[in-house]
């Protein structure tokens, strides 16, 4: 089991954060998604800690960290705000910010909105929120695989998230997405970091508090005006590390990005959504390669 550090908060929170690396090294700031923890960098942290300040917490809602009661309190500010407090709690100023999943989506964020406290950003197999809205809109296929998204919305999954509940979870929304078979120590962290009070109610909650629209297949909501306007560029040196074979955010939404990035490097992988997972070599060496 990993050693982790209860850190309090400014934004009212206690996180549980794994912390790595000479404390007067370069920081690097690892961002888990769901339905994940700090133990999605497993395979990372060690190597990145020969030289980094590695900082990787397990944020709200997720295992032993703290639980707010209310959909609300997973609103996307909400999270960057926690990210940036962390920062501080840590006497950090600048650094580098890597997320992968929802841990991307909040980084994407926290970098057009925080500049001057992200240096650079590292994407893994996370949209920009541009691309992703638009494409639910204009794609049909990147509609079809993001469903999973209304069916998370549904409060009603809660009451069946308990006992073998949690076991099927693991099958079906987790397990069966990584390359080879997961058990022994591995699946019995998870279950045990899913079955703390709360947590899966607090997890989905991420997706209940999101303003991304998903419309069902063939519906034809109102399209919101910010699709079709200028949008601000993220300004940081960005590399996006993408699994190719990620069938639920589809290759399709690295198309146009360099338009929003200016200051961009792809590095295309072979693995699934849960990259980290799957080929922590490839993540590693293309960040090493960026001079990580």
């Amino acid at each position: 089991m990993t050693d982790l550090t209860r850190i309090a908060l400014s934004t009212g929170v206690e996180l549980d954060v794994q912390l790595a690396g000479p404390e007067d090294a370069p920081v690097v700031i690892l961002l888990h998604g769901f339905p994940e923890s700090h133990r999605t960098w497993r395979d990372i942290v060690p190597d990145l800690a020969r030289d980094h300040r590695v900082v990787a917490p397990d944020q709200r809602g997720y295992a032993r960290s703290s639980k707010p009661p209310r959909v609300e309190d997973y609103a996307p500010d909400r999270i960057v705000a926690d990210l940036l407090a962390l920062a501080d709690a840590l006497r950090i100023g600048r650094f580098t910010l890597v997320g992968h999943d929802w841990g991307g989506a909040v980084a994407w964020m926290a970098a057009l909105g925080h500049p001057d406290r992200i240096g650079r950003l590292v994407i893994v197999n996370a949209p920009h929120p541009l691309v992703f809205q638009r494409s639910l809109f204009d794609d049909p296929a990147q509609r079809a695989a993001s469903q999973y998204i209304t069916r998370f919305r549904d409060t009603g999954l809660d009451k069946g998230l308990v006992g073998a509940g949690l076991e099927r979870f693991f099958a079906t929304s987790f397990a069966q997405h990584i390359t080879g078979a997961i058990g022994g120590a591995d699946k019995a962290a998870y279950l045990d970091e899913w079955s703390q009070p709360g947590a899966m109610t607090a997890m989905l909650n991420w997706y209940r508090a999101s303003q991304i629209i998903v419309p069902a297949p063939g519906e034809e909501p109102p399209r919101p005006a910010f699709l079709d306007a200028a949008f601000p560029p993220v300004t940081q040196p960005t590399l996006v590390v993408w699994g190719t074979q990620d069938k639920a955010l589809l290759p399709m939404q690295l198309e146009g990005l360099d338009a929003l990035v200016p200051d961009l490097t792809i590095e295309r992988v072979d693995a699934g959504h849960f990259v980290p997972w799957q080929n922590p070599a490839a993540v590693l060496a293309a960040m090493r390669r960026w001079n990580i």
